[in-house]
This record gives structure tokens, sequence and C-alpha cells, in this order.
């Protein structure tokens, strides 16, 4: 990986093998990244997405490998009780068009992962709701 800041705008360059939400673990620490917004696309060999079922409060997750091209990836940097985290979504498509996704767990870059991260002036912390039973913007 490979990223360069240019005021509160990271560009960023993820590699073949790399794996997504560890690279943005990555900058995020360097940078001392409280707040963000984050936004890419790129290619895929393999990941794992999923969606929170707030009726069961369980996570149901699938995972796919093969040639997969990102559509959208979007999402947050920002703390849990002052450390790193993360809420990444990403759609990938393959061959044959058919789109998949949901909250991102991981992923593996075939190619490359393209990827903008732009800084917000402040923190916003997360704290664990019972209700829900998801960790949420905590204000």
């Amino acid at each position: 990986m490979e990223y360069r800041r240019f005021g509160d705008t990271i560009i960023a360059r993820m590699d073949k093998g790399e794996e997504i939400v560890e690279q943005v673990r990555c900058i995020a620490l360097k940078e001392q990244i409280r707040l963000a917004s984050v936004e890419a696309l790129g290619a895929l060999s393999e990941f794992h997405v999923g969606l929170f079922d707030v009726n069961e409060k369980k996570f149901h997750g699938n995972y796919f490998q093969g040639a997969y091209e990102i559509v959208s990836l979007t999402g947050t940097i920002n703390t849990k009780d002052g450390e790193f985290y993360t809420h990444l979504h990403m759609s990938a498509a393959d061959v044959e068009a058919r789109v998949f996704g949901g909250h991102l767990v991981d992923a593996t870059i075939s190619a490359t992962c393209e990827m903008v991260i732009r800084i917000l002036d402040g923190c916003v912390d997360r704290k664990f709701s019972d209700e829900v039973g998801l960790n949420l913007f905590e204000f």
C-alpha cells in the first residue's frame, strides 16, 4: 500500500494480496485519524460481507471467492472507547454483473484498490446499544 495526504484528504492505493480493512486501520493509526469518511473501488479475489438482523441480534455473513469488482465501498473511521473503529459497507459484482454486498468484514485485493479518505475535524465515539445490538454513534 502507498498513500499520500493532501490537507484533509488521503488518496491510497492498496495492492494485490492486501486486506482492505487492515490497510484502513494502518492508515488511520499512522495518521491519527479520529473521524473520517471512506470511499473506494477496485478488484477483489475474495471478500466476506453480511447483514446484522436487528430482530435476532445476530450477524449473518457471506463469503465470496473469485473475480469481483468493487461497485461501491463506503463508510466511516471513528473511535470506540477512544480506540480505532471502522464501519464499512461494500458491494461487488461478479463476471455476470451480479452484485453482492453488505457490512464489510474483510476483503483481499486481486489487482488494486483506490481509496479516498476524507478526514473530518472532530471525534465521534461509539457506544454499544443494548436495544439495537450494535455500536452506535455517541454524541
